[in-house]
């Protein structure tokens, strides 16, 4: 097999993997309304357009009936810091917004010099997500996700020199039972701190539950096979996820949520929403065992909302003791390299899929020369570089091989005149003229096998990883991860592969073959211009390095021929 052959199965094998994923998301399974038993249809029992799940203290799979919400408005008031505004809900104390001040849903303009930042938790009906907590009792009254609790606050932020800020929500019950709701930011931090202290000032013992909470509906699906390529989420990978520390981390798309419902007892995991680039988790006390549960809501609307819940241990408050229960949130970015410090498989959040064993690597050393340079596409070009010094041995042989093969044309075209139709004989005339030349024609096929996956793997770190949104190169290109405005990468693309051709000898490659190749320029021209700039910046150089050590090798094995064939 030649170069040539290699280079373009491997290409097809590219195209078809592209092809594949975008069929996937266009025509892949779709919702199915639950069944009426089990866990999922016990989480959908409740009706309210807020998600008004009631929760059972004996198990979190089975509904307690439950009256009507409260029609009573809640009290908005926003807790921030210098990363995380939040909106907090006075119904609930639910976090209804979440706004990420340093990542502007587009990037900044001369049109538009101060975009919004990207909102994570979001009430509006048609992109519902927020974040629930409250308490549970089979006893007594309790406060849910639902009881309207009282707030004294107004808007907190940071104070000047302060490193946090918090807002207290309180509610209390006639027979004495007193809870308070405090939400916590620290400066810097992308995680909620949420504490539920209960008081009983009662005369009998109050028994509960805590629980934690996340619900959402899907976004709105990208359509078209043009929009798959053109916009970077509609490949990433939107749904459910969790954490434990013996099955370590999985993952529930919205399309399997009825049909392989969560139902697991964890201590020391999470529960999570992820979306491209950004998520939410739920991250109880790792000492505190919790059942994980998930389920649909509203299944048979056209817009139904999704729900991973963990409800905590059994909680016993004798009268005139108080008792706190405490949980994390991380509402932000899916920072590699910072999350695992969190909690343990927090970076999982990235989810490459089966290419992570190759992604994750990818993306470690990336950042090492990100923060060499301080620009990610200057650590794509030293990427190719090192990947070619690694490699040198390696395809010096292949273009070798290459170059002798390109001298053997006229003989082997010499060999397909003798032999004409008799394709046995032709191929075992060439392999005769291999072993005699010392030419070995699988030179070609290694390299390659070693480059298309570090394609594949830095395909899904260019689209998986927050730190190049909106990365900005040099010139036209101000987003690594997204399509060159102009097509300048992929017009030099075609120019590389056009110069490979003529060095690439098309010895023993049949005419349709070779017309074949004709056509790959065009092909790829049309697929790169799609593509995130970054990654057509790394085939470009990868494509101008190897061109420029081809053609100095093979002009290495020319002047080395003169002097023989001067002998």
């Amino acid at each position: 097999m030649t170069q040539t052959r290699t280079f373009l199965l491997f290409a097809l094998m590219a195209v078809a993997y592209l092809l594949w994923m975008a069929w996937e998301k266009d025509y892949g399974p779709r919702p199915a309304s639950p069944s009426a038993s089990g866990p999922a249809a016990a989480a959908a029992a409740a009706s309210g357009p807020a998600g008004d799940v009631p929760v059972s203290a004996a198990s979190v799979a089975a509904a307690v009936p439950a009256g009507t919400a409260p029609s009573v408005a809640g009290r908005r008031v926003t807790l921030s810091n210098d990363v995380l505004r939040l909106t907090i809900d006075s119904r609930g104390g639910t976090l209804v917004r979440a706004e990420l001040l340093r990542y502007p849903e587009v990037a900044p303009s001369k049109r538009e010099p101060h975009p919004p930042p990207v909102r994570l938790f979001d009430d509006a009906a048609e992109r519902y997500y927020v974040a629930q907590s409250g308490l549970v009792s089979a006893q007594g009254a309790a406060p849910d996700h639902r009881a309207v609790f009282a707030v004294a606050q107004g808007d907190v932020g940071l104070a000047p020199g302060a490193d946090e800020a918090s807002v207290v929500l309180t509610w209390q019950d006639a027979a004495g039972l007193k809870v308070s709701k405090t939400y916590a930011l620290k400066r810097g931090s992308y995680v909620v701190h949420l504490t539920q202290a209960i008081e009983n000032t009662g005369a009998a013992p109050w028994q509960g539950n805590a629980y934690t909470q996340l619900q959402r509906v899907a976004p709105p699906k990208v359509s078209g096979w043009l929009a798959n390529f053109t916009n970077p989420s509609a490949n990433s990978f939107t749904g459910a996820g969790w954490y434990s520390p013996e099955e370590k981390f999985d993952a529930l798309s919205f399309a399997d949520f009825a049909k392989k419902p969560l139902q697991r007892q964890v201590t020391g995991g999470w529960i999570a929403m992820l979306q491209h680039y950004f998520f939410a988790a739920w991250i109880p006390a790792a000492n505190e065992p919790q059942t994980f549960a998930s389920g649909v809501l509203h299944p048979e609307s056209a817009q139904p909302t999704y729900l991973v819940r963990a409800v905590g241990p059994a909680l016993m408050v004798a009268p005139g003791q108080r008792l706190a229960t405490e949980a994390r949130l991380y509402a932000g970015p899916k920072l590699q390299g910072q999350l695992d410090a969190i909690a343990p498989g927090l970076e999982l959040t990235t989810n490459y899929g089966w290419l992570t064993a190759i992604a994750q690597p990818l993306h470690w050393l990336l950042s090492k020369l990100h923060a060499l340079c301080g620009n990610w596409g200057v650590a794509i070009i030293l990427l190719v570089l090192l990947l070619k010094a690694a490699l040198w041995k390696l395809t010096a042989a292949q273009f070798r091989s290459g170059a002798r093969m390109r001298k053997l044309q006229p003989r082997m075209q010499a060999l397909r005149e003798r032999y004409g139709d008799d394709k046995l004989k032709l191929q075992q005339a060439m392999m005769e003229l291999y072993k005699k030349e010392k030419i070995n024609p699988m030179a070609g096929c290694l390299p390659i096998l070693v480059t298309f996956p570090v394609f594949l793997g830095l395909y899904r770190v260019l689209m998986e990883s927050v730190e190049l949104r909106q990365a900005p190169f040099f010139g036209w290109i101000h987003d690594l991860s997204a399509p060159d405005p102009y097509f300048v990468l992929p017009a030099l693309y075609v120019l590389v592969m056009l110069a490979t051709q003529w060095l690439t000898p098309t010895t023993g490659m049949d005419p349709a073959q070779a017309k074949m190749m004709k056509v790959m320029p065009i092909l790829f021209a049309v697929m790169f211009a799609f593509f995130p700039s970054g990654l057509v910046l790394y085939w470009v150089v990868n494509g101008a390095t190897s061109l420029a050590q081809q053609w100095f090798i093979t002009r290495q094995v020319e002047r080395a021929e003169q002097p023989a064939r001067a002998a």
